[in-house]
């Protein structure tokens, strides 16, 4: 996304054919395990095959990523042309999506998992049990009203199942007045990825977040969390948290809190470990909310360089950067 948002949207486009190219095995994948549409593998071979891991066939929170690149082009191009070329992306993504939440009797509600690891990958030894991520449920939601939206634009009518799974999505859960990792038990294990405040940030604002129960997440996440066991990309998108949460000075301090996955060496990669001293998820998301802190995002304050501090401290100049979704 960070091509897009830098003014370099050829290089993100000449990605998304392989999208297109992987489309016949993904649509086996989803159709192997009883769902519709087409499910993206996570770390896959050239030709799209799942690589052997106990975790990343058990992930989800990859799924909508092809719908977010697809509306980045169409910001850059809204035109006709860009929806038909990859309105197949979309809508298949969508239909994968509305057909992987369970419906819970019980609780008159649509669920996310089991079996699922959520991106923080913390409970991959509860896969049987996890329930409703709240990155994933966010995600999800934003997804499908997106892919709808490009029904539209194309003159179609909205899906009903999608809306009514839309409708009826689980909510994100709330413990002691903070957003937990997942709905069930151990509820949030302070390491690893905070994903929780992607929901509000990397994720734009749905329904489904209260920005003032965000603010408390991130606040205890900012309190709580364990740094060493954190990701190179994980700064950022606190960092786009607090932006949209009004909190630029909080922003600029996320993308520099001292912590070992935070280090950029002098060939510009974000070093993470000895096993891993190329980890091209910091770059991008560094970009990525440089670019949004810089630029804005919808329904950003109406200010130059929303996501900086406005305090006369700052001189910024910029060109070129996109709006964020």
């Amino acid at each position: 996304m960070h091509f897009a948002l830098w003014d370099r949207l050829p290089l993100l486009e000449r990605s998304l054919p392989w999208y297109e190219s992987i489309l016949p095995s993904a649509r086996a994948t989803a159709q192997l395990q009883g769902y519709k549409g087409v499910r993206w593998p996570k770390m896959a071979s050239p030709d799209g095959r799942e690589s052997p891991s106990r975790v990343g066939v058990f992930l989800i929170w990859q799924q909508p990523h092809p719908i977010y690149y697809a509306e980045l082009c169409y910001r850059a191009h809204p035109d006709r042309r860009t929806l038909e070329q990859y309105k197949e992306i979309v809508f298949e993504t969508a239909e994968f999506m509305a057909s992987y939440p369970v419906w819970d009797e019980a609780g008159q509600r649509y669920v996310l998992g089991p079996a699922l690891i959520p991106a923080q990958e913390s409970y991959g030894p509860d896969r049987a049990r996890n329930l409703n991520p709240t990155f994933e449920l966010a995600y999800w939601y934003w997804g499908l009203e997106t892919a709808q939206k490009w029904r539209q634009r194309l003159g179609l009518e909205r899906r009903p199942e999608w809306d009514q799974v839309m409708r009826r999505l689980s909510r994100p859960p709330i413990r002691e007045g903070v957003y937990t990792a997942i709905e069930t038990p151990p509820y949030t294990i302070p390491r690893d990825h905070p994903s929780m405040v992607a929901a509000f940030g990397f994720v734009p604002q749905t329904p489904l977040i209260d920005p003032n129960t965000m603010k408390r997440t991130f606040d205890n996440v900012m309190q709580t969390w364990d740094w060493p066991s954190t990701w190179g990309w994980d700064y950022p998108a606190l960092a786009m948290t607090a932006a949209r949460l009004g909190q630029p000075e909080r922003a600029v301090d996320a993308l520099f809190i001292v912590s070992e996955k935070n280090r950029f060496l002098a060939n510009g990669h974000n070093f993470q470990s000895s096993r891993l001293p190329v980890y091209l998820p910091g770059n991008g998301a560094l970009l990525s909310a440089v670019a949004m802190m810089a630029a804005g995002w919808d329904g950003c304050a109406d200010r130059p360089s929303p996501g900086f501090p406005d305090n006369g401290k700052w001189l910024l100049r910029w060109e070129g950067l996109k709006r964020m979704p």
